[in-house]
């Protein structure tokens, strides 16, 4: 089953979609908050996949679009990571009244950004029982710097940054960028991509994301079960992120890397290893009644 809704976070609208399985027969079950990515789409995306992945699975999943994103309230693209945080937390306090949802058995997911996102929601907020992280990251100008790998690449991209900066304080307004000059994706490669992904950012979210850093809170998740999954090689998130978060963590932790198409996981070549190794990993640490 799937039902459209909305809650509120800050006075804002969020559009979402809950995912009930079929085999639920009034039982509260173990659910996930579904974060989706970089200035992307609760819809047609690897959100939606990640949703439907996990009410295959067994679990009540909950994806959304973020404020300034998709059908959601707020200024278009108008994105700040700590405004996602809030999102996330106040997805949660929703989720959690839902009768079919166990409120000490809420889940966090998300890919990419909303690895990221999820990551630090987990954090900070210990109502959330279990993260899994795909292709996140834990340091934002780290991340930026390995994504924009040699010296001009990477004064441009500050050149960009810090002409945004000045013409933000010289006019109030912001000034725009190509979100493939902040987040490179090779042509090849957007085709996952969400149609309903948003091409231009204010430079003030690459800002946002700059200063963005899961490495601070991550072990804070301890003892709660937390799996950082990166593809081996990711030319759009540096894989690297996975595993500097991985040194900071507690324990349960696992990290696994895999060899499949870059950066997306769930592509279709791909999702049956990746939903296989998943599902594997929640059996043992965060199982559903339904998992069979």
């Amino acid at each position: 089953m799937q039902e459209n809704i909305t809650f509120e976070s800050d006075g804002l609208k969020l559009s979402g979609v809950i995912h009930v399985p079929d085999g639920h027969k009034g039982e509260p079950l173990p659910a996930f908050i579904v974060c989706h990515g970089f200035v992307g789409s609760k819809d047609e995306s690897h959100a939606q996949i990640q949703a439907e992945m996990m009410e295959q699975f067994g679990y009540v999943a909950l994806r959304f679009d973020f404020r300034s994103c998709g059908e959601s309230e707020g200024e278009r693209a108008q994105v700040r990571c700590f405004d996602q945080v809030a999102d996330a937390k106040n997805a949660v306090t929703w989720l959690a009244k839902r009768p079919e949802v166990d409120p000490k058995r809420i889940g966090i997911t998300g890919h990419s950004f909303g690895a990221a996102v999820s990551v630090y929601t987990a954090g900070v907020d210990d109502r959330i029982a279990c993260c899994l992280s795909s292709c996140g990251w834990g340091d934002g100008e780290r991340k930026f710097r390995g994504q924009h790998p040699t010296r001009e690449s990477w004064d441009r991209f500050i050149g960009i940054l810090e002409e945004g900066r000045a013409h933000k304080q010289a006019t109030g307004e912001s000034l725009w960028m190509s979100r493939f000059d902040a987040v490179p994706i090779p042509e090849a490669l957007r085709k996952n991509l969400s149609p309903k992904a948003i091409m231009e950012i204010p430079t003030e979210t690459a800002w946002s994301m700059m200063n963005f850093r899961a490495d601070d809170v991550v072990a804070n998740i301890a003892p709660r079960p937390l799996l950082l999954f990166h593809t081996a090689n990711d030319i759009i998130t540096p894989t690297i992120e996975s595993v500097r978060m991985f040194e900071k963590a507690g324990q349960p932790t696992e990290l696994m890397l895999i060899d499949t198409t870059a950066h997306f996981p769930l592509a279709p070549a791909d999702a049956p290893r990746t939903r296989m190794m998943m599902k594997g990993w929640l059996d043992k640490f965060f199982p559903s009644p339904l998992a069979g």
